[in-house]
């Protein structure tokens, strides 16, 4: 029985999955965090895959089974569905139009210059996807996941696509808009197990088809217009971000009156009626990644353009930067010139690096010359650093230098980093990092941005930077 099967239950007829011919097949375009776990999963219910990107590194790599990014039992997905032949790969976008009858579009949507959107990705992919349904008979349902402004997939897509395939929407191929909820480090499981699943369409026949894709792992399909589920992705992360930042706020308040803020919000959260998810209501470091910081610029650029006031929206990059600054400083105040940080990336078992607040830290010490070590268990030698700045070019280009210098500052090892400072800065909770942390006490200070463990540790060099 396959990993799927086992975790799961799902039943098959073989050991592994094979193809079912009577499931459309489906090109994926963009095989980064979504587009490379969407091929996997994809495969595992059956469907040929065949996986689309312009770099030709990430092509190779899933055409051999193996895995582009970190992500749990992501790479055994992948090799499974290359030795059944369900999962192809290709930077050839038109030629994977042609062989399938579905294509998922999930290229990047970086911040443009002027805080909005960068459509060229789409735009790109748009034409060939045109091109592509110019050269074929039959119906073709794209599959729009990219996080855009409302109105984009219609507006901005569209007609690419039907001005180079001299196609009609709704008459030649279909159009959805299918929001993505995977959470990086458990972006399978979230896949099998979705909190939703959203599905905007114009056309009931391309819904139906896309209905019938995901009705294996959630029968109780959010079906909307592609508009509404254009804002449900921007409402949801901004919300996210919302959470985090208020929570951070709470502990600062609490920090100088001597109060446990965990304590008081641990109460808080108990109110599942009224206060919604307890996932991100706990006071910690700043939020980062590919999502929250990018669309939260997105959603005020979108006010703006309305001219609507949302001061809330609005601040919540200014609170942000505000815990970043908290934490320099509390480095700062420590007297101690060798810092060790533990976990680089955004959030623990990913190596997405992309506006990860840690960076902005340790490129304010590197410019005051602090001598800096770090280590994280997800980021190796070939993780390719170089390639997740370049999605943030327009946003933190003063962070060009730091990045190019972290393969000289990361250490293999853990220890090696808390043995090279005298204060070490903890940004992930794993149980190799409380493990790590609870041998540094006694013999080097700590800051803890994540409340590493449950109980506030008495030790007098332990700092937490909300309680």
């Amino acid at each position: 029985m396959n990993a799927l099967a086992q975790k799961f239950e799902f039943e098959y007829s073989t050991a592994l999955p094979e193809i079912d011919f009577n499931k459309p097949a489906i090109s994926v375009v963009g095989l980064g965090y979504v587009g490379a776990v969407s091929t996997a999963c994809l495969s595992q219910l059956g469907h040929r895959v065949v996986g689309v990107d312009i770099d030709a590194i990430k092509v190779q790599q899933i055409e051999e089974g193996t895995s582009p990014i970190h992500e749990k039992d992501l790479a055994e997905y992948l090799s499974d569905g290359v030795e059944n032949n369900l999962i192809s790969a290709t930077t050839d976008l038109v030629g994977a139009v042609i062989d399938t009858s579905v294509t998922f579009l999930s290229v990047g949507t970086p911040t443009s210059k002027d805080g909005g959107c960068d459509y060229r990705y789409i735009i790109s992919a748009a034409q060939a996807i045109g091109e592509g349904l110019r050269q074929k008979n039959s119906y073709h349902v794209i599959v729009m996941r990219c996080s855009i402004p409302p109105g984009a997939t219609l507006d901005v897509m569209v007609p690419e696509i039907e001005k180079a395939s001299g196609l009609k929407m709704g008459e030649d191929f279909g159009i959805c808009f299918n929001p993505e909820f995977l959470r990086e480090g458990t972006a399978i499981e979230d896949f099998y197990a979705p909190p939703k699943t959203v599905i905007g369409a114009n056309d009931e026949r391309a819904a139906k088809i896309v209905a019938d894709i995901y009705n294996p792992v959630d029968d109780k399909i959010i079906m909307t217009t592609i508009e509404v589920a254009e804002m449900v992705k921007y409402v949801d992360n901004v919300w996210h971000a919302t959470k985090v930042s208020f929570a951070n706020e709470i502990g600062r308040i609490c920090k100088p009156l001597e109060i446990d803020s965990h304590k008081v919000m641990d109460i808080f959260v108990q109110d599942t009626k009224l206060n919604l998810s307890p996932y991100y209501l706990k006071p910690g470091f700043a939020f980062g990644g590919s999502c929250l910081p990018k669309e939260v610029r997105a959603v005020a650029h979108l006010a703006d353009r309305l001219d609507v006031r949302t001061p809330l929206i609005r601040s919540l990059a200014a609170t942000n930067m505000l815990q970043v600054e908290t934490a320099t400083e509390m480095v700062r105040n420590s007297g101690h010139k060798r810092i060790g940080f533990l976990g680089l990336a955004f959030k623990a078992g990913t190596d997405d690096l992309r506006e990860s607040p840690i960076l902005e830290v340790i490129n304010s010490l590197v410019q005051e010359d602090y001598q800096v070590s770090a280590y994280d268990p997800a980021i190796r030698p070939n993780t390719r650093i170089e390639n997740q700045f370049t999605y943030v070019e327009n946003v933190c280009p003063h962070l060009k230098p730091t990045v190019n210098a972290l393969p000289d500052m990361m250490r293999q090892y853990g220890h090696e980093v808390i043995e090279q400072s005298d204060i070490i800065v903890v940004t992930q909770n794993t149980p190799e990092i409380q493990k790590l942390v609870a041998s540094a006490f006694g013999r080097v200070e700590v800051i803890d941005l994540v409340r590493v463990f449950k109980e506030q540790p008495m030790f007098q060099g332990y700092h937490g930077i909300g309680w």
